[in-house]
């Protein structure tokens, strides 16, 4: 008999508490048992008025690490608390979540509280600003410890223990040599572990990975995943530790990234963000769909071409979506898989070479076998429901067949071509390749189909 696994609805646990009539201290006492993002999920449950209540009772530092985890609706929540309140608030945040919370703010108010926050929340604040947005500078916390190489094994607990009370990303403690320059990490197993007369120099990975601050997320984020660390160190270019970047940070760039990615297959600039005006959608999406608009009047013109062809027989015509969808999922699949490999800076020419000649053959056997449905099953509904004789019938099938076989080989060429060839000449190729593959791909279709049947059908069978 299978068992049935019962889960906490932790959420409606809060809320339950949170509106019951137990007195401050007890109720501090019991939410104090729940995580931050269960309690930040909870929030949105609560009216204005008891998120307010509320608010007191858990105090700044609590907040701070509540308002973390809140993914939309950030500013209404600081709306919700004073000027002085909410740069206590942020002053106690990480640092990349103060500025993430700062850049959603109106501003106002986003000036009113900078002018509030502590030196050192305005300096690590202002650090991270001033890197662009594909920087990873942009994306690091300065939540980290770090010691200096001459201490001894005691020194050094005594300094984690000292440093850990502001900063409690510890896992890996950061080495600075006599210049305040990075000399390498320590993990706090390690440390733990080690005897009193054991050299702290001993502890140390000197060869450990790191990143400077001005690199570009796209060109560091594979290095920094493959690493697989807990945090990874960002370095001026003095080779100055300014932040860290912790795997919370790995996981949220590699999941904008991919975002990013699917958004540009789709053939818009960037994500589509659910609190942005309709106009500013818009302005994302009509610069590529422009574009195909032309590539698409080009394509309906090489339809025209082959008016005659719908003239002559008419039934050709009900089998184009057909090619056409075929011949564009295959591009697309060999599109997501080229994009996906060409992930690699360290392809050769023989793999590349190695990845075209897969996708074809890969785009001609899956042509060969939906050729042969086609050529059956098409062929059994045009002599039934069309009228038309067996063999004509079959004739046309194997015409439709024929072209999805080379509809679907070339689509498989083109799709794996043209992200090579963008990759090449250093342009992004999930932005130009997802919706240019379409376009190509139905022109491509268009030729061999209409091509085919006028040949075939027309010229040398004389069906009518």
């Amino acid at each position: 008999m299978e068992k049935t696994v019962v889960r906490n609805n932790y959420v409606e646990e809060l809320v339950n508490l949170i509106r019951s009539d137990l007195d401050k201290e007890e109720l501090l006492e019991q939410i104090s048992n729940y995580h931050e993002n269960d309690i930040a999920d909870a929030l949105e449950k609560l009216s204005e008025d008891e998120r307010k209540k509320l608010y007191p009772i858990l105090g700044a530092k609590r907040i701070s690490e509540i308002f973390s985890y809140l993914e939309e609706n950030t500013r209404q929540y600081f709306d919700e608390l004073s000027v002085e309140s909410a740069a206590k608030v942020i002053s106690l945040m990480d640092s990349d979540d103060a500025v993430d919370v700062l850049e959603h703010l109106e501003d106002s108010k986003r000036k009113e509280i900078v002018k509030k926050l502590d030196g050192d929340a305005v300096a690590d604040v202002r650090m991270i600003l001033s890197f662009d947005d594909s920087e990873i500078g942009s994306c690091m916390t300065t939540n980290f410890v770090c010691i200096s190489n001459n201490l001894t094994i005691r020194q050094a607990m005594s300094e984690l223990v000292k440093q850990a009370g502001e900063n409690d990303n510890i896992t890996t403690i950061y080495v600075m040599d006599e210049n305040k320059k990075f000399f390498g990490a320590i993990d706090l197993k390690d440390l733990i572990i080690a005897r009193e007369y054991d050299k702290l120099d001993d502890l140390i990975s000197h060869s450990y990975p790191f990143v400077y601050g001005h690199e570009k997320i796209e060109d560091c984020i594979d290095r920094i995943v493959e690493y697989a660390e807990d945090s990874i160190p960002v370095l001026s270019a003095d080779r100055f530790i300014i932040g860290v970047i912790t795997s919370e940070d790995i996981v949220e760039m590699v999941d904008d990234e991919m975002g990013d990615d699917y958004a540009k297959l789709a053939g818009l600039t960037e994500e589509d963000d659910l609190q942005e005006s309709v106009i500013k959608s818009t302005k994302k999406r009509l610069p590529w769909l422009i574009a195909l608009l032309f590539l698409g009047m080009a394509v309906s013109s090489v339809v025209g071409m082959f008016e005659s062809v719908v003239a002559i027989l008419p039934i050709v015509i009900c089998f184009q979506s057909l090619v056409l969808d075929m011949a564009g999922n295959v591009g697309t699949q060999s599109l997501a898989v080229t994009i996906r490999v060409l992930m690699d800076e360290n392809l050769t020419g023989k793999q590349k070479i190695g990845l075209l000649s897969k996708e074809i053959k890969i785009g001609l056997l899956n042509g060969v076998l939906l050729a042969i449905m086609a050529l059956t099953f098409l062929g059994v509904y045009i002599h039934l429901f069309k009228n038309y004789g067996w063999l004509n019938s079959f004739m046309i099938s194997g015409c439709v067949g024929a072209a999805l076989i080379v509809a679907m080989v070339i689509s498989s060429m083109v799709g794996t071509v043209i992200p090579m060839f963008f990759h090449k000449i250093k342009i992004d190729p999930a932005v130009a390749s997802g919706p240019l593959i379409t376009t190509v791909n139905d022109l491509v279709a268009v030729v061999t189909y209409y091509g085919l049947s006028m040949m075939f059908l027309i010229d040398i069978f004389k069906i009518a």
